[in-house]
């Protein structure tokens, strides 16, 4: 276990410490303060650390198993909770609920059901954290039910952290309690009241509003703590590899390909291999496209593959059908393979989209290029692989990758959402969000309704957005059907009407770079994704 790993697990613990003190815990305060006065506080904490580890790693596994709805669970705690409160307020409840298991325990019956675990196994089910870097790495790697030790052993941590402040709480609540003990009864039924109040709030999304009246204050500090170099650097380490490898691993896992019959890396010995790892929705592989089809209409005859790995980034880009029409729209001959579960991504141990990797007619890795630029150099490379003539003519096509400082890329879904400002954000639920009286450069904020998902956000009435941007040219991730009304320091620019295939738009196309307030006024139903910048 290397240092660096074992600092990471110090920052998740700081990181679920800053997530208990923002407003996202606020819903469950009651029910903590509620529960230290009936139960004792760290059996409560055990249980919430226990299930929300558990189920925030294995739910949507087992969910998919059993063929449940994925806000079972959080249904069925909260029909625990109202139990729970019951126990509190009719004491015979609990009596005839732990008879049967009477003959288990020396305990007496009635006095504290479940010994206050299964209450926090409640509460780890209904408590949304706020996402943060660290919840949205756990996050994408439960999703895929793709995780080792190192990701059981963050997101246990993770939840320590965030048991702390919530463990003061529950103190707190069986302090008070056993201050004014000569009216236990009476208080027990107060607590449980209170209790099944909160519970209630929840099934209402009351809690949301809750939220939504206080400022996400806790923002600062998770940039400084989740969002340092050593935290993205361990994060990322969690799923991905983290070395190019030095032969080419095979194509695994491909569901179909796209302008050829299906290929292997042992098939293509005796070729010169580009592999190019994209997706049709980011700007930066959009703009290596014609780089690649310039590469492939010049060199194929003389013994160059491309093969353009197409590995989603979004729900949308799974569907082979929008790759095929995507494919086809921009122009793209060379063979595409469709890698949807990650299979040849993990293989090649990627993390990023664009990347290429250069193979010699031998099956060795020859060179390994992230991101935008460089173009000249890996053509030279090509030539050199297929033995072309020194100093042979380059393909003349204009690199397009901004030479200026730009925003970077802005996701917007709750799992890599970075350089927020406003309203705090509460996962998956469509709530009313706030703008602050000032969006910084480079930062961006929601107001209206919008839910906020883990890869998207979804517009609900009177939905829009801002963004501080310095850029030449603005793009926009967006699907479903509507209109976008485009502002540029509250001054109207023109509308697009967004439908058919999910898809990048150019929603601002400058001659030169330039700083200003961008505001989008969406349509409900639209979805948007990412911005990026050139």
């Amino acid at each position: 276990m290397s240092g660096q790993f074992l600092l990471l697990l110090g920052l998740a613990v700081g990181a679920g410490v800053i997530t208990a003190v923002s407003p996202c815990v606020f819903p469950v305060l009651p029910i903590l303060f509620a529960a230290g006065g009936s139960r004792r506080p760290l059996r409560i904490i055990a249980g919430l650390v226990a299930s929300f580890a558990v189920f925030t790693l294995f739910a949507t596994w087992l969910l998919n198993r059993l063929g449940l709805p994925q806000d079972f669970l959080r249904n069925l705690a909260i029909g625990l909770l109202f139990l729970l409160a019951a126990t509190l307020v009719f004491p015979q409840i609990g009596v005839w609920l732990e008879r049967p298991l009477y003959f288990l325990s020396r305990r007496r019956t009635g006095r504290d059901l479940g010994g206050g675990f299964l209450l926090g196994a409640s509460l780890g089910l209904v408590f949304v954290p706020c996402a943060g870097p660290v919840l949205g790495a756990i996050s994408a790697n439960a999703a895929r039910v793709d995780f080792g030790w190192r990701t059981i052993l963050v997101t246990v941590f993770y939840a320590l952290g965030a048991a702390v402040p919530m463990l003061v709480v529950a103190w707190l609540g069986e302090d008070v309690t056993r201050r004014i003990r000569t009216n236990a009864v009476q208080v027990r039924r107060v607590l449980g009241i209170v209790m099944a109040l909160a519970a209630l709030a929840i099934v209402f999304n009351a809690d949301q509003k809750l939220q939504t009246w206080f400022p996400n204050y806790t923002n600062a500090l998770q940039n400084k703590v989740e969002r340092n170099h050593v935290a993205r650097t361990e994060l990322a380490k969690l799923h991905q590899g983290t070395k190019t490898p030095a032969n080419a691993p095979p194509f695994r896992g491909i569901d179909d390909w796209i302008n050829s019959k299906p290929l292997t890396m042992d098939g293509l010995r005796g070729k010169v291999v580009l592999v190019d790892f994209w997706t049709y929705s980011c700007i930066n592989c959009l703009r290596t496209l014609p780089h690649l089809e310039a590469w492939y209409k010049r060199y194929h005859q003389a013994g160059l593959e491309i093969v353009g790995v197409h590995t989603p980034e979004f729900a949308f880009e799974h569907v082979v059908s929008n790759v095929r029409q995507a494919t086809k729209r921009l122009g793209v001959r060379y063979p595409v393979a469709i890698d949807n579960e990650y299979k040849t991504w993990d293989a090649f141990g990627n993390n990023v989209w664009p990347a290429e990797y250069l193979i010699d007619r031998g099956g060795h890795v020859r060179d390994y290029k992230q991101g935008e630029g460089r173009y000249d150099e890996t053509e030279r490379q090509i030539q050199q692989l297929l033995g072309e003539p020194a100093g042979a003519q380059l393909a003349s096509v204009r690199d397009q990758t901004p030479q200026h400082f730009t925003t970077p890329e802005s996701y917007l879904g709750w799992e890599r959402l970075e350089r927020y400002q406003g309203t705090a954000i509460t996962p998956d639920r469509m709530i009313q969000y706030r703008f602050p009286k000032v969006v910084s450069p480079n930062y961006l904020a929601y107001s209206g309704f919008w839910s906020v998902e883990r890869q998207r956000i979804v517009a609900g009435p009177d939905a829009r957005l801002r963004l501080g941007f310095i850029a030449q040219h603005v793009y926009l991730v967006l699907s479903g059907s509507g209109r976008l009304q485009v502002l540029v320091d509250g001054k109207h620019v023109h509308t697009i009407h967004v439908g058919g295939l999910s898809r990048l738009y150019t929603l601002l196309n400058y001659k030169t770079g330039r700083a200003g307030l961008l505001e989008l006024r969406f349509t409900p139903g639209i979805s948007a994704y990412a911005f990026t910048f050139g």
